[in-house]
């Protein structure tokens, strides 16, 4: 199954900026920052990605669940990846 990438374009601006502040909390572990400061950073990096996760995997079960000759089997994959994020 492949994702219209239309409807992924939300999805590619979202890692994009998780991207942009991974890189910032790269620099501030380099210039040694708080550690308060970069947990709460990574916090954030961490939530993006997960949220980029869960859009692939809703559009993709929406888009699976309207297959009606590939569905069940694309359901069973998607629920496999759903349950990898849990």
């Amino acid at each position: 199954m492949e994702l219209d990438p239309q409807e992924m374009k939300k999805v590619s601006n979202r890692l994009r900026r998780a991207q942009g502040q991974l890189a910032a909390v790269v620099r501030m572990v380099d210039e040694g920052a708080d550690c308060a400061d970069v947990v709460t950073q990574l916090s954030a990096v961490s939530k993006a990605i997960d949220r980029a996760g869960f859009a692939v995997i809703a559009k993709g079960l929406k888009q699976c669940l309207s297959d009606e000759e590939n569905g069940a089997a694309d359901a069973e994959k998607l629920e496999k990846l759903f349950l990898s994020f849990a």
